[in-house]
């Protein structure tokens, strides 16, 4: 399977494509420092395929290029990274560490 993590920075997601087609996507909310990973979903013609995990590593991987850290808000963020613990060193421990809303223009 051809599956292809691309950012989507007009629409706050990561986005899982195969064949072009959008499979799945991470939402998003972001900061000057921190992705908020709000919500991930990969649509049910896709489920079971492993797109969810490719979706998390693409995401992160693109995060941590840009020296970010990432807060979860969502279960499965948050359970992907638990499982790969290589991702930790990207997670936001307390919420003073969230940082000023980013700017738009950035």
């Amino acid at each position: 399977m051809d599956a292809t993590v691309v950012h989507v920075p007009e629409n706050d997601r990561y986005e899982v494509r195969v064949g072009g087609e959008t499979a799945g996507y991470a939402e998003y909310m972001g900061t000057q420092q921190v992705t908020v990973f709000t919500h991930t979903e990969i649509d049910d013609k896709y489920e079971g395929q492993g797109l969810g995990g490719i979706l998390a590593k693409g995401a992160l991987d693109s995060i941590r290029s840009q020296g970010r850290g990432v807060l979860t808000l969502c279960p499965f963020i948050k359970g992907w990274i638990d499982r790969h613990p290589e991702y930790a060193d990207l997670l936001v421990e307390e919420p003073d560490d969230v940082g000023e809303p980013q700017d738009e223009d950035a």
